[in-house]
């Protein structure tokens, strides 16, 4: 029987990793993007679904409940969204909202997310994006990367599925970091979906 792995990707902002795996969709075996979602409105990645023809959702944290309420109650949103819409495999891809609850058991073992470093280097709370950038050049670091990890409680302390690194050069900038950094994202995120994908398949 031939099984579709139907895939979730999680974005917060411009969605360039959500681009690479929708350019990459052949690349992903038995993998399909079934949906995107973001918990910001307005931003590209989800004109990046709509222009692939992929199915979106913006699902905002409500700002009127306190932290933990407001993570646990986006977090029955999106599950529902998974049982409607048959995922398989959910893939942050710079989704900066926390999960918790019932979705963390359903997709255990079945959800990854992309760091911007070395993990377990440079990772935690507060740690993303130019955050992160920094930490590494002010901690003198000669090399940084990306790191594809399974997605558990711990914040970017799941188990680690793959690594690319990069150089970092004396006089290196923030910005001049996260260019080289993002080229080995979009090649990471897709080999770990790709992996994903047939890990489901064989399991």
């Amino acid at each position: 029987m031939n099984k579709t792995v139907n895939i979730l990707i999680l974005v917060s902002g411009n969605g360039t990793n959500l681009q690479a795996l929708i350019d990459a969709q052949s690349r992903l075996g038995a993998g399909k993007i079934a949906a995107v979602l973001s918990d910001k409105s307005g931003v590209y990645a989800i004109e990046r679904a709509r222009l692939a023809g992929i199915p979106a959702f913006v699902e905002v944290p409500d700002k009127k409940l306190p932290k933990e309420e407001r993570r646990a109650e986006l977090s029955k949103r999106i599950l529902d969204i998974c049982r409607k819409q048959n995922i398989d495999l959910i893939i942050y891809a710079g989704f900066l909202s926390i999960l918790q609850g019932d979705i963390m058991e359903e997709f255990k073992g079945r959800m990854i997310n992309i760091h911007p470093s070395l993990l377990p280097k440079f990772g935690g709370q507060g740690m993303y994006g130019e955050h992160v950038h920094r930490a590494v050049l002010a901690a003198g670091e000669t090399e940084s990367g990306c790191t594809v990890h399974l997605v558990t409680a711990g914040i970017d302390a799941g188990p680690i599925l793959l690594q690319r690194k990069v150089p970092v050069p004396d006089g290196d900038t923030p910005g001049a970091l996260a260019g080289r950094i993002h080229h080995e994202e979009h090649i990471a995120i897709v080999e770990a979906a790709a992996m994903m994908v047939q890990k489901i398949l064989d399991s």
